[in-house]
């Protein structure tokens, strides 16, 4: 007989620029009061700021990052569930030169206790299509073909016993070349396949952008694993001072993952 575990997990670009302070604190907040069993963070770039969060969101009792001031990749990972092994992996530096350098963009991976056994989550931000073209011959969508092949490669490296949740800022639209080329060469599916909704939040400059934060789940055999996903953090919340903000230009992804034991 199977034994089911649910996982909820929520992925957030946090914005690195604006308030930065104010709003990790008004997120600290919210991630406290929330039941997320993993909180992936991407665009917290700085120790100190992954400190506040952790001090503020107490009941998350494990976490990883790496960085001794400023985090590597900006990756944040937070959790209920004992962390068993974490590990962060740098994408090589292509594509045209970019204050994003700094940012030190990869992967961080890691694997999570559950009653239902280890589950491998693997938490990412690409580089960004500066362009806003996602079309095969641009310039930028060679850089994401770059970094989405050296995460197929860590991904292919870890034991095939582990089921696995990838997610993340991937930088990259649902329906783009890049994207789906990657899930058929890594046997991940995308649990929001088909749905239009964006991602980012839509401004008048930019009214129609499309979802850049996914995840992407794979099975293992014997260890079932799905997922129901949906788009969160939308809406405005108090800061400190009490005045009113949005925690990011970014929305939030909340995936209920449902995890075999077999």
């Amino acid at each position: 007989m199977t034994r089911t575990t649910e996982v909820r997990l929520l992925t957030f670009n946090a914005l690195m620029r604006g308030d930065v302070r104010a709003r990790l604190r008004a997120l600290g907040v919210v991630l406290e009061q929330s039941s997320y069993d993993v909180v992936c963070l991407q665009e917290v770039l700085v120790r100190r700021q992954a400190a506040l969060v952790r001090r503020l969101a107490r009941h998350y009792g494990h976490h990883a990052w790496s960085g001794s001031l400023l985090l590597e990749g900006g990756l944040v990972l937070l959790s209920r569930r004992p962390i068993r092994t974490a590990r962060f992996v740098r994408y090589p530096r292509t594509g045209p030169p970019r204050p994003e350098y700094l940012m030190r963009k990869g992967v961080q991976l890691a694997v999570v206790d559950t009653p239902a056994g280890p589950l491998a989550i693997t938490n990412t931000h690409l580089s960004a299509n500066r362009d806003g073209d996602w079309s095969p011959a641009n310039r930028y969508t060679r850089v994401a073909r770059a970094e989405l092949d050296h995460l197929a490669g860590e991904l292919a490296g870890l034991d095939p016993a582990l089921p696995v949740v990838a997610v993340g800022d991937f930088n990259v639209p649902r329906d783009a070349a890049a994207l789906t080329g990657f899930l058929a060469r890594t046997g991940l599916t995308d649990v929001l396949a088909g749905d239009t909704a964006p991602t980012y939040r839509p401004t008048p400059r930019w009214p129609a952008p499309p979802a850049f934060d996914h995840v992407l789940i794979r099975p293992a055999p014997g260890r079932e694993l799905s997922a129901e996903a949906r788009i969160v953090l939308r809406d405005a919340v108090t800061l400190p001072g009490g005045r009113r903000g949005y925690l990011s230009d970014h929305y939030g992804v909340e995936a209920l993952l449902s995890l075999g034991a077999g």
